[in-house]
């Protein structure tokens, strides 16, 4: 019996002590995993290293006049790693001496929490030794930099316990101008010339040494770098800022005016193709406008624009002289089984051929082109090929869509396909594609190749250059080429567009457009029209060519090109001539400091110190009640005179300084845009013209 108990005791002691070491392991368990656990995982994380790639800075987009399109600015997330050994060394007497003054200095900056609860999540993760603790997130440069003067900050990383994580995000200074054509930077969605030349802008991946700490997340090592990243190259646009402000705010006010679907506008330089701008606005679902969707470089039925190109081969092929005579039947002709009609009934009928392209009539392109290629249409499309209709233009921006020219003996082809496609149906072709066509003919038969970049540089030092391409040196005979140009300026003086040029200053060539769309499955029911202008200005010595494309709304009141997207076109022209085509042989200087003449014009009270303060005699200052006035004479006499304002009306800025634009167009809601210094000599927006709040308008100063 002795020895069956001194057994059983000795089991029952080995079961006691196993069951208190389990119960211990477990206890232990417990408590590492719940209370240590964060440290452990950290240490562990810690041992982690590991190269990571790092981005480059990308380069930035430039216009022709040396502005900003888009750009990357650096943006900062702040960590504070409360385990760092120069934090808690000395029981933490650096952070409780610096807690205080920090706490009211991050309030001070950030001005999102009071200075006590800045002290209170310091502390928390102080107590908690959290390890990479997130405490702001997409702080500015300038905070950065205020910042790291901060006290404990100013320590630096190993005493603090602050990290900055620098990244850079993508700007566009001039935010929705040219927005499709500059494009966004996105990871997964990239477009116009942020995806044309992506591969020069984002430069070269670099890679770092990384440590991996709590969470996983990587802090980097100092200095530890296998290769450091190549940022990107810059790139100088042919874009000019002024330009394109004048061409989007001329296409939006048609937009807003004639509620339409969306629109774009190009301006080209006639002699070498640069694209100066490019405006393309659609309606959002919350009726704004906005840069959407590239129009300029998506095909579609161009209407009566494409007339130029059926009188051009109609003319090469010496089919046609425009004195003949060609029979309008009034405006109405069946064709096989279907009518043509005329946009406009003119109730025409005998007209000679230069006649029915002024009128655009859709009856005589229809029927001198079944005349003269009904037994032999190809003749007709390899003149559209030889003026490269039906190939893309070639320009520097991704998503320039193919047009679309049926060719005899296809499925598409049939009776009437010939006299449709005469007057701009049946085919689609791309407003860049017209456009690059009409700057052809305003260039001597030359065609250009349209570009919108003309130099790679780094660091300001030009890599590329890229010149003018030619595409064609003749695109037809001088003998054609004289015809066409006659017979566009006709347009603007006899035919659809002499309303719209009537006592213009400067001779205009063009035509308009007016196009019936169809409306997927609705078809053509909703009397769906698309407005359209192109040409050249000064007609005698083309300087720019334009084109501007309207979609407008179903059963819209004015549809016609010359009254919807000619009115943009003249807008246009009519700054550009003024700005800078009229201005080109006049040398622009101050007056001379002891120029006997002047001329200002500012806030009232201003101009009346200035005058009291000279003892300058001034007339008329008495009868004035507006607040701004100009003051015009010489130092022996001066007379004031009114510049009153109205508040939804542009004012005229000529003559003012810069004070006084900025406060009258900050009080009328309106952004301004400035270049050079002195007072105003052009501005963007006409004086008088309609304006709303959130407008751009550009002043030049001399």
């Amino acid at each position: 019996m002795n020895v069956k108990n001194d057994i059983l005791w000795r089991v029952y002691l080995i079961y006691i002590l196993v069951v208190v070491a389990g119960v211990f392991i477990f206890g232990k368990a417990v408590y590492i995993q719940q209370v240590q656990g964060k440290y452990w995982k950290s240490l562990s994380d810690s041992l982690h290293e590991r190269y990571v790639e790092t981005d480059a800075e990308r380069g930035t987009i430039y216009s022709e006049d040396g502005e900003m399109l888009s750009t990357s600015i650096p943006q900062f997330d702040i960590y504070v790693d409360f385990g760092a050994e120069g934090l808690r060394e000395k029981n933490g007497k650096r952070f409780r001496e610096n807690i205080d003054s920090l706490s009211i200095a991050l309030a001070n900056l950030f001005k999102d929490a009071s200075a006590a609860e800045y002290k209170r999540i310091l502390i928390k993760g102080y107590k908690e030794k959290f390890r990479y603790y997130l405490l702001k997130k997409n702080i500015s440069y300038e905070q950065y930099t205020a910042m790291k003067s901060f006290p404990l900050v100013r320590l630096g990383k190993n005493k603090s316990g602050f990290i900055a994580d620098d990244k850079s995000i993508r700007l566009n200074p001039y935010k929705m101008l040219a927005f499709r054509t500059i494009g966004l930077d996105r990871d997964s969605f990239k477009v116009g010339l942020e995806l044309s030349y992506d591969s020069i802008l984002k430069g070269k991946s670099g890679t770092r040494l990384v440590r991996f700490i709590a969470g996983g997340v990587g802090v980097p090592v100092d200095g530890a770098y296998e290769s450091e990243a190549v940022n990107g190259k810059d790139i100088i646009t042919n874009i000019d800022v002024l330009i394109q402000e004048i061409t989007e705010n001329a296409l939006l006010k048609m937009l807003v005016q004639n509620d339409a679907e969306h629109g774009c506008a190009i301006v080209m330089e006639t002699s070498t193709g640069k694209i100066k701008a490019m405006a393309n606005l659609g309606k959002g679902q919350d009726g704004n406008y906005y840069e959407n969707y590239n129009y300029a470089i998506n095909a579609s039925e161009p209407g009566s624009t494409f007339k130029l190109a059926t009188l051009m081969a109609l003319l090469e092929d010496k089919k046609i002289t425009l004195n003949q005579t060609v029979n309008l039947h009034g405006g109405t002709l069946k064709i096989a089984d279907r009518t043509v009609l005329d946009a406009e009934q003119h109730g025409n009928y005998e007209v000679t051929a230069k006649q029915a392209f002024e009128l655009s009539s859709n009856v005589g392109m229809a029927e001198m082109a079944l005349e003269a290629y009904r037994n032999n249409p190809s003749a007709f499309i390899k003149q559209l090929h030889n003026f490269r209709l039906d190939e893309k233009t070639g320009i520097d921006l991704v998503g320039e869509r193919n047009s679309t020219i049926i060719k005899p003996g296809s499925k598409n082809w049939s009776a009437t396909t010939l006299p449709w496609m005469a007057f701009g149906y049946n085919v689609e072709v791309t407003p860049l594609q017209t456009l690059t066509l009409y700057n052809a003919i305003a260039n001597n038969g030359k065609m250009m190749k349209p570009y919108l970049v003309n130099a790679i540089t780094e660091e300001g030092r030009v890599l590329k250059k890229i010149e003018p391409e030619v595409l064609i040196n003749k695109i037809c005979s001088n003998s054609t080429l004289k015809q066409v140009k006659e017979s566009l300026e006709g347009v603007c003086i006899n035919g659809t567009a002499k309303k719209l040029f009537k006592n213009s200053p400067y001779p205009v060539a063009g035509k308009t457009g007016t196009a019936l769309v169809a409306e997927g499955n609705k078809g053509y029911a909703n009397k769906v029209y698309q407005s359209s202008f192109a040409g050249y200005f000064p007609a005698n010595h083309p300087q720019y060519t334009c084109i501007v494309v309207i979609k407008n709304k179903p059963f819209a009141k004015v549809f016609y090109g010359a009254d919807v997207a000619g009115v943009v076109f003249k807008e246009i022209a009519d700054r550009l001539y003024t700005l800078y085509v009229k201005q080109n042989n006049t040398q622009m200087f101050a007056s001379a400091i002891d120029s006997s003449y002047f001329n200002y014009i500012g806030y009232k009270n201003d101009a009346l110190t200035l005058v009291q303060s000279l003892k300058i005699k001034t007339k008329d200052s008495a009868n004035i009640v507006d607040d701004w006035v100009g003051i015009a004479g010489t130092k022996a006499g001066a007379k004031l005179y009114s510049k009153s304002v109205q508040l939804n009306k542009m004012p005229a800025l000529t003559g003012m300084g810069l004070k006084d634009v900025m406060y009258l167009c900050g009080n009328m809601g309106l952004k301004v845009n400035v270049k050079g210094v002195g007072k105003v000599i052009n501005q963007s927006v006409m004086p008088g013209e309609s304006i709303s709040k959130g407008m751009v308008v550009s002043v030049t100063l001399n």
